[in-house]
């Protein structure tokens, strides 16, 4: 053939971008949103986006862009996908990386390079990525060539979801990013092609196993954890407690997986059921400092442990029996293990909980005063209270905030499950908006109500514009008691009141009108007998809306006073 045939030949081959590559990437996984803030190194996946119909929410700081996409994956069950420029771009984001992975949520973070040309020659924001990377994600890599950017995409996302689930990176150059290659070269992995779909039970005997602990058990009690929502479990769960009358506590994501008043149902009482119970089931929650590392269980209970990694099982406190699995399938195992059986034990554990509700209704009502308390300043429990009197069946609560979200932790009832977000085990402060951001954009139907603490929104409050930028109404609540509560109430017990009150004092701030001067809705609060009417003229105006409550600086959360760095 002679060369001019062999040129336009090549001429009219079909070719793709290494952007057009990572968009048909994250199209194939199902992904319709990115998060992001704009950088030279990354436009290339902004112009596949755009052709492969996927949207593009740009906003204010990159750790929002990562909170957000890992709230997408929280929301949606899909992972979440956040792009960021190289440098101080990538460096923003760590913090939303570093809370998905200690909230086993997946996304990938992409983050832009200079060119391999300008490999180690000092390239603007260049800084080794990948090594910064690796300690706080499952997965982290470059991508070399441009034929292999959705491969390296789907290699990721495999690692997103081995085990119990996490964050990814991947750094790609501007040159990868930017460069053309035949199509038929690219290697593109087709959707569903390239990852796992089986829920694994691990070994059947030990499902039996647990089936015969649980027949015989007096007074066995559970502990629905996060895992329970990242399975999506919640049906086999119900079932489960349902057909063996075990008395279940939910923490994390995991609440909401029984609705209030199910009579299955307890909030109150875990400590006391911890201390008494015969068989615990720990499902999706490790043994860390919310659990006392292990130190709240009895000692004389059968343990049991169900998680998604290896690696927590028996981590911190020995087990009875471990399950490495999905929850979901080892409960619907388990259920129908025992399904057979002449006597499960159920009736016979009716006095049991019949206990249970009599200690619970008994811890309501020595809190009742401070729950209806018309004191002022507002009281954070009577905050907390209206709140869960304004949830609807409709309604995901956010919780981003230190004390004023810990009060709200025992007196809040999601009312369907996956209607429970917070931060997880990291502890992160500013995830608010962003969550609220992903959930409006993944679930425009349902209505968001985020509760924060003052300081907590002053952290990424910024990104309220882009919440009314992009027209995604919620109702914003600052407990604004002008101080990071939950260190100061540490540092008075440690220091006294002369040198407690240090670095932990803020400015009288007026939320509404931050929120007004954006376009959005606001309100100020002082009186408990406000609160509902506020927001209910929040839920009204169907803007971005922030109510700021004036809540009482001298009260803390009991959760705050236990805490073990203060012991």
């Amino acid at each position: 053939m002679p060369d001019t045939t062999v040129k336009e030949a090549a001429a009219t081959e079909e070719v793709i971008s290494g952007g057009h590559l990572v968009a048909k990437a994250l199209k194939a996984e199902g992904i319709d949103t990115i998060f992001t803030l704009c950088g030279g190194h990354i436009i290339d996946i902004y112009d596949g986006c755009l052709d492969e119909g996927i949207r593009i929410i740009d906003v204010r700081h990159e750790q929002v862009a990562a909170h957000a996409a890992d709230g997408y994956a929280r929301v949606t069950g899909k992972p979440g996908c956040a792009v960021v420029t190289a440098g101080p771009g990538t460096t923003d984001a760590i913090t939303g990386v570093a809370n998905a992975f200690r909230a086993e949520s997946p996304f990938l973070l992409i983050g832009g390079q200079g060119a391999l040309d300008q490999h180690k020659m000092g390239s603007l924001q260049d800084l080794p990525h990948v090594d910064m990377m690796k300690s706080i994600t499952k997965f982290a890599a470059n991508v070399v060539t441009t034929e292999r950017v959705a491969d390296m995409c789907s290699m990721a996302f495999r690692e997103a979801f081995a085990g119990a689930p996490g964050p990814v990176y991947l750094e790609i150059g501007r040159d990868i990013l930017d460069g053309h290659v035949p199509l038929k070269k690219a290697r593109l992995p087709e959707p569903g092609h390239y990852r796992w779909s089986t829920k694994s039970i691990g070994d059947p005997r030990d499902v039996e196993k647990l089936a015969d602990i649980l027949v015989h058990a007096k007074k066995p009690c559970v502990l629905l954890g996060q895992q329970v929502w990242t399975c999506r479990a919640a049906d086999d769960a119900i079932a489960f407690v349902r057909a063996l009358n075990i008395p279940a506590f939910m923490n994390g994501a995991g609440r909401g997986t029984l609705p209030p008043g199910d009579p299955h149902h307890f909030q109150q009482t875990r400590r006391y059921a911890f201390d008494n119970a015969d068989v615990i089931l720990i499902v999706g929650t490790p043994f860390d400092f919310r659990m006392g590392y292990g130190k709240r269980l009895g000692r004389n209970a059968t343990v049991v442990q169900i998680d998604l990694d290896y690696r927590t099982v028996g981590k911190n406190r020995d087990v009875s029996l471990g399950l490495v699995g999905d929850c979901g399938a080892i409960f619907a195992a388990v259920t129908q293990a025992v399904s057979g059986r002449v006597d499960n034990g159920a009736k016979g554990r009716e006095p049991w909980l019949e206990e249970l509700r009599a200690e619970e209704a008994k811890m309501e009502a020595a809190r009742l005063p401070k729950l209806r308390s018309d004191a002022s300043p507002i009281h954070p429990l009577r905050l907390a209270y209206e709140l869960n009197e304004f949830l609807t069946d409709n309604t995901v609560y956010i919780g981003d905030g230190g004390d004023v979200v810990t009060f709200s932790g025992g007196v809040v009832k999601p009312r369907a499950p996956g209607h429970w977000m917070d931060p997880g085990p990291l502890g992160t402060l500013g995830v608010g908006v962003p969550f609220a951001m992903a959930s409006k954009i993944a679930q425009p139907e349902k209505e968001v109500l985020c509760l924060f603490g003052d300081g907590t929104f002053s952290l990424t409050g910024w990104d309220f514009e882009t919440m009314v930028r992009f027209d995604l109404p919620f109702i914003g609540v600052v407990g604004n008691n002008s101080h990071m509560n939950q260190i100061r109430y540490g540092q008075i017990q440690k220091y006294g009141p002369e040198k407690g009150n240090v670095g932990n004092k803020l400015g009288d701030v007026h939320y509404s009108k931050f929120a007004q001067m954006l376009g959005g809705y606001g309100e100020e609060v002082y009186e408990a007998s406000q609160i509902r009417p506020a927001l209910e003229r929040a839920r009204e105006s169907g803007k971005p809306s922030l109510i700021n409550v004036w809540i009482d600086p001298d009260a803390y959360a009991p959760g705050t006073m236990n805490q073990t760095m203060y012991k």
